[in-house]
């Protein structure tokens, strides 16, 4: 695996607009009991109270996509990452409001918690919308590179599916490539058309449909773990 230090500064800024008093309240009254260990080897009995199946979601937005999957498959414990405290405030409020007990959380670098975790033991793991980084400079700090998919590799199951979801045509591009050159992951794309729909287990998320209106066309990656 690739020296974990020099794939590392993936994300931009984290504060947004000013939080409101029940935003506030759940960061300071729900985060705590969601949060992920600070530190430690992880696992799903220390998560959540007992082995189940595991997924990991790296960048999870105002977090509809985490939500929808938890509510869907309560029998699995899920665990998201994001380094913006609005997107974190947004997955609060709908597990709050959705009641939903298998999620964990952590504010920050989603590959300082996927190091924690056993070697094949990830179900899944998504990827949807990464930053860009759109400058050829910057590419290096783009999640899908050798460095963090040599770790994603690790943590899935033989069998268990990555998914990467992008609006990005110059993103898109790139993860073609990269994805290309590894022999550790199989494309599931079995027509030129099936990346351009989205499989009906995969929820639509608000940045797909604001991508959308916008014009621009969204791909759907799916690649299982030979």
């Amino acid at each position: 695996m690739n020296d974990p230090t020099t794939i590392r500064r993936l994300y931009g800024r984290r504060q947004g607009h000013k939080l409101r008093a029940g935003q506030a309240a759940l960061v300071e009254e729900l985060l705590p009991r969601l949060s992920v260990p600070e530190d430690g080897p992880l696992d799903a009995a220390r998560l959540f109270g007992e082995q189940r199946p595991l997924e990991f979601e790296i960048g999870f937005g105002s977090g509809e996509h985490l939500a929808d999957q938890a509510e869907t498959r309560p029998g699995t414990g899920f665990i998201g990452c994001e380094p913006f405290i609005n997107g974190v405030v947004g997955a609060l409020t709908k597990i709050d409001e959705r009641g939903l007990p298998n999620i964990r959380l952590h504010m920050g670098d989603a590959l300082l918690v996927l190091e924690r975790l056993p070697d094949a033991s990830l179900d899944r793991l998504y990827l949807l919308h990464p930053d860009p980084w759109p400058k050829a400079r910057h590419a290096k700090r783009r999640m899908i590179n050798h460095g963090p998919m040599d770790l994603i590799a690790a943590k899935l199951k033989p069998g268990g599916e990555f998914r990467l979801g992008t609006d990005d045509p110059t993103y898109c591009r790139w993860a073609m490539m990269i994805m290309d050159q590894r022999r550790d992951f199989s494309w599931l794309a079995e027509t030129p058309g099936d990346f351009l729909t989205r499989p009906a287990d995969w929820p639509e998320t608000r940045y797909e449909r604001k991508a959308r209106r916008k014009g621009h066309e969204v791909w759907y990656f799916r690649y299982r773990r030979a």
